[in-house]
């Protein structure tokens, strides 16, 4: 089936309404041009694109330089007129080496025409991370690219105040801190620690919902994170609250549900249900600035 050609956003991310694109982890059964076609297919506006499994038990994909794959990935993004808001994952451990271990991976990602790209910190030593990721933000900024530092509770950056604490000592420059709905939920962080960051480190952001009780320990914490999480606006967490506590930015569905719907059922149940709380927290935000 040949995809329709979608109108683009403006060159900043900007459209008519807030952009909202479909996360891999989302439909990770799907190769990049799959996850392309069947977010076209959906009516999303981008998609996210997974270069770098970030575990043992995904496929390796033939998904770094200008590989067939690539190309047809490529090509599809052009028919489709989606944007690529981000490539995952970049993950900065005790032994990274960025120029050697991530130059190809922005090459590929600025090809793509990706604009951000989500990292995680897998370095206890906080300060050695720090310049890793400002080394990371130079290396980047020649793609085009800002990277983005998602605290989850099972990496050694938990939360936001470490991740926060982190941008500070590399200085916040050019990078930017990656806010996930059930990470912030279970994290117990409040809008405030939202209203708090910089605006200009929040370039795009992560939603989802999740059930309660939360989960007790770090294994129960990664395994509802990666594979049970719920859609949003179908759990506990106040996604709205969240999403008016923080700029107006492009909004990701990262939803990886226990539900044996085939991709395209999933994917366009995420985004009418990430519309509608999309839509009810940019109406909020609109009447409190009357």
């Amino acid at each position: 089936m040949r995809m329709l050609r979608r109108h683009r956003g403006s060159a900043d991310g900007r459209a008519a309404g807030r952009p909202i694109s479909l996360a891999p982890l989302t439909v990770l059964e799907l190769s990049p041009p799959e996850l392309v076609t069947c977010a076209a297919e959906a009516g999303y506006d981008g998609v996210g694109l997974r270069l770098i499994r970030a575990t043992a038990e995904e496929p390796e994909r033939p998904t770094i330089g200008q590989t067939p794959m690539i190309r047809e990935t490529r090509r599809r993004l052009d028919d489709s007129g989606l944007f690529v808001l981000d490539i995952e994952v970049l993950r900065l451990r005790p032994d990274t080496r960025v120029r050697d271990d991530f130059g190809a991976f922005l090459e590929t990602g600025a090809y793509l025409g990706a604009t951000q790209a989500l990292v995680t910190g897998n370095d206890p030593d906080h300060s050695r991370l720090a310049d890793n990721l400002a080394e990371l933000a130079d290396l980047a900024r020649d793609f085009g690219v800002v990277p983005n530092l998602e605290p989850m509770p099972w990496t050694q950056v938990r939360d936001l105040d470490e991740a926060t604490t982190i941008l500070h000592r590399c200085s916040g420059n050019g990078v930017g801190v990656l806010v996930d709905a059930i990470h912030y939920d279970r994290a117990l962080a409040t809008t405030a620690d939202l209203g708090a960051l910089p605006p200009q480190w929040v370039h795009y952001v992560q939603i989802c919902d999740g059930a309660l009780p939360r989960p007790t320990s770090v294994d129960e914490l990664r395994y509802q994170g990666r594979n049970a999480r719920l859609l949003p606006g179908e759990g506990a967490i106040d996604i709205v609250s969240m999403l008016q506590a923080l700029p107006c930015v492009p909004v990701s569905v990262e939803a990886p549900v226990r539900w044996r719907a085939p991709a395209g059922v999933r994917a366009r149940a995420a985004l009418r249900a990430a519309r509608d709380v999309v839509s009810r927290a940019d109406a909020g935000r609109l009447r409190l600035s009357a």
